[in-house]
């Protein structure tokens, strides 16, 4: 035991989380809203284009296409998964099929994050002081508290709970950097397994999309590992160097190191960090404080290089949060070790502020589903009504019990916190993560519809296919995003082409996207036919363009 460590310890603090309740809320972080609802716009929508583009054969799968335009950020392996569940299972609707692979992505970085923490917290240095006449923590069960800790913590990251949940690139690059992580805390009792799974994780990344992190995340850890004590951890060094030139290698095919660099706001980036990493950032500067004489040691340096590489790759992105999102799992990771550390008044602070802040955004939740079904909230529903005009909800019974269950295991999770049952080193990270598993669970089965019809093209399609003919030999979409092209490809099974402009298209039909003041500039031989608008885009409106007939391509 290390007598100079911050960590006091008896072994009731390091009673494990019960392994059921662990399961219990893991599943309700993962599943929930995963297997009904829609691709929802932007990334996912653009992602699952380019997923259906590649099942249907009709983009080379080295090189991603949609609509004709190439895939922006270089990344195959997102779209590989994707494609390769929808063929895989085709009696599964398109869109479930591509999100699996994603869910248990989602699942792998829960875990991983869990056992490195586990082999982190299991090296000398992090040990809590040992008691003069014992009762001090065991060390495995010291290990496993902390795990559980890092694990709620990570669930309870307020930036994770969105774009965790999308089938996109960021996923697939979070888990490659969990992977990292994983392999850099196992080396010194795992040495086989971290040499493989390091270079495996700088080549999901370089083929996620994100070559600079794989570089950043090798060299930082050819620098942790170079002055580490540990004998395995040095001959560590070799597998990270063929990582970082597979992913040089890889950047170089995909063309991933074209990517532009722009330093953010100060103020936005201030208002970002505020809340995406909320509260792990928090507990981690704590733990960088109260452990500062152990910088160098693993379970410290390890989660700080990650942190620190996620933190650079956000600013110099001009404060991308999906950049910021790669950090989540080392901040979970140095924020369980706050928590032997931590005093009474700042865990009350925290369990307070859960406690008041997800009450009420479950109880703002409720009433607005109970608005949206009854009559007992009248002013509500007006609300409702002006942002959603077309919107007609629906009753679902089994989304009504799961989140009715929810809010009773809410209610017994605030109960059991507030008895006097307080020695579990997690307990401060129950009420954070449990709110934050509450607020998923009741936007995806309450408030999915709505949800739906905001965030999906669903409505959008149904307008287009009302004036768009089936038949029709293709539809022009110059210049405009890739969610659109994969609303008309892929979700509409129109041909689209992207590229070419309207004036030389062989296309009979256009679709553009257009702020709403803005009148389109047509070609002499395209006039307007229809002007749609969704009630979730006020600023925008959709033109469906037609050739002239004495004019339509041959």
């Amino acid at each position: 035991m290390n007598s100079s460590t911050p960590a006091i310890v008896s072994q009731a603090g390091a009673r494990p989380l019960s392994r059921w309740a662990l399961l219990l809320i893991c599943i309700a972080y993962l599943l929930p809203g995963q297997l009904q609802r829609e691709p929802w716009r932007h990334e996912e929508l653009s992602a699952f284009g380019f997923m259906s583009a590649l099942a249907r054969g009709d983009s080379a799968w080295w090189l991603p296409s949609l609509g004709g335009l190439p895939a922006p950020d270089g990344a195959l392996l997102p779209y590989w998964l994707g494609a390769a569940a929808i063929k895989l299972l085709p009696w599964v609707d398109a869109g479930l099929a591509a999100r699996l692979p994603f869910i248990a992505l989602l699942a792998g970085v829960l875990a991983l994050c869990w056992y490195a923490t586990f082999h982190l917290a299991r090296t000398e240095a992090a040990q809590p002081v040992a008691f003069a006449f014992g009762g001090e923590a065991h060390a495995v069960d010291y290990a496993r508290a902390l795990a559980d800790g890092a694990l709620l913590a990570l669930m309870a990251s307020l930036g994770l709970i969105l774009i965790g949940h999308e089938s996109s690139s960021a996923l697939v690059q979070l888990f490659g950097v969990s992977l990292w992580l994983y392999a850099l805390a196992v080396t010194p009792f795992r040495e086989r397994r971290a040499q493989s799974l390091v270079a495996l994780a700088l080549t999901v990344l370089a083929l996620s999309g994100a070559p600079f992190v794989a570089l950043l995340l090798g060299s930082a850890g050819l620098l942790i590992c170079h002055y580490s004590r540990f004998a395995e951890a040095r001959r560590l060094r070799p597998s990270l160097a063929l990582g970082m030139l597979l992913s040089l290698g890889i950047s170089a095919w995909t063309q991933g190191l074209s990517w532009r660099i722009g330093l953010p706001e100060g103020g936005s980036l201030v208002r970002l960090l505020a809340w995406f990493v909320w509260p792990s950032a928090a507990l981690a500067a704590w733990t960088l404080w109260r452990w500062r004489g152990h910088w160098r040691s693993r379970h410290l340096s390890v989660p700080l290089g990650l942190s620190a590489v996620g933190l650079v790759a956000c600013v110099c992105m001009g404060g991308y949060d999906r950049a910021l999102l790669l950090a989540l799992p080392g901040l979970a990771v140095l924020a369980s070790f706050a928590l032997p550390t931590l005093q009474r008044g700042v865990s009350a602070m925290l369990d307070w502020f859960s406690l008041f802040f997800f009450s009420a955004l479950s109880f703002a939740i409720w009433a607005y589903f109970l608005a949206l079904h009854t009559p007992w909230l009248p002013r509500m529903l007006e609300k409702v009504r002006q942002q959603a005009p077309a919107f007609q909800p629906g009753l679902d019974l089994w989304a009504l019990a799961l989140a009715s269950l929810g809010s009773l295991a809410w209610l017994s999770l605030v109960r059991w916190r507030t008895s006097r049952q307080r020695a579990a080193l997690w307990r401060s990270l129950v009420l954070p993560a449990g709110g934050v598993v509450l607020a998923w669970l009741l936007a995806m089965t309450l408030w999915r519809p709505a949800i739906d019809h905001a965030m999906g093209h669903r409505s959008l399609l149904g307008q287009l296919r009302s004036v768009l003919p089936a038949t029709a030999n293709c539809i022009a979409a110059p210049r405009q995003n890739l969610s659109l092209l994969a609303t008309l490809e892929a979700q509409g099974g129109w041909k689209v082409d992207g590229r070419t402009s309207l004036s030389q298209s062989n296309c009979d039909w256009a679709v553009l996207r257009l702020p709403r003041e803005a009148q389109p500039d047509l070609p002499s031989a395209w006039r307007p036919a229809h002007l749609l608008t969704r009630a979730a885009e006020r600023g925008s409106r959709y033109w469906v363009l037609r050739r002239s007939v004495e004019q339509s391509a041959p």
